[in-house]
């Protein structure tokens, strides 16, 4: 649903069979791709904008379990691009929908590694600049803010009972304090999901 309070109304979803639309929505992909230098994740929120609110190819927790698949796996967190792109095109059948994840993978992959690449050949030679290093550090507390934000969309997205949010924090305050892996959390919880003492 998007609008306002007083005036909801139905989001439908925008359709990938027509060549022009999915050429277009490549293209906001190739243009999020220079901004995804800080890791997929740095993009989740537009991500989630993109899928969810705009062209309504998932809903909320459809995008959630996405999420939750892509980090799961092994491989890079744009993961989750091919898959948004597969989950967008779904309806249209396998084979327009593999088209689609491929083309979105592709689009967020190329701009970002192209460019890194070119910086990569001349960040050598700028080893001792101030600019480099103020760069550096800026960048830093940047990615962690932006972290941050995801963290705090991942939650309200995929957490709508009280057990999950408690099971949420109790997580965040576990990783931050101890040096337990991250599996063992994915485990616990998904235990907990599977005996249905904690839903979505």
């Amino acid at each position: 649903m998007t609008g306002s309070p007083l005036l909801m109304v139905a989001c439908r979803p925008e359709s990938l069979s027509d060549l022009g639309r999915l050429v277009q929505v490549i293209g906001q992909f190739l243009g999020l791709s220079l901004f995804s230098l800080g890791g997929g994740n740095t993009l989740l929120a537009e991500y989630h904008h993109l899928a969810v609110e705009q062209y309504c190819w998932l809903t909320a927790r459809q995008f959630a379990d996405l999420y939750a698949l892509a980090e799961a796996a092994p491989g890079p967190s744009s993961m989750i691009v091919g898959l948004l792109g597969l989950g967008a095109a779904w309806r249209e059948g396998p084979g327009w929908a593999l088209l689609s994840a491929v083309a979105a993978e592709l689009a967020i992959l190329l701009p970002s590694t192209l460019l890194m690449v070119v910086a990569c050949l001349s960040w050598k030679r700028l080893e001792t600049s101030p600019a480099r290093m103020a760069f550096e550090r800026a960048m830093g507390p940047i990615t962690l803010g932006i972290l941050f934000a995801v963290g705090l969309k991942i939650l309200r997205t995929a957490d709508t009972d009280p057990a999950g949010v408690v099971v949420s924090i109790l997580v965040c305050v576990l990783m931050l304090r101890t040096r337990i892996s991250p599996l063992w959390f994915m485990a616990a919880a998904g235990m907990l999901g599977g005996l249905g003492w904690i839903n979505r």
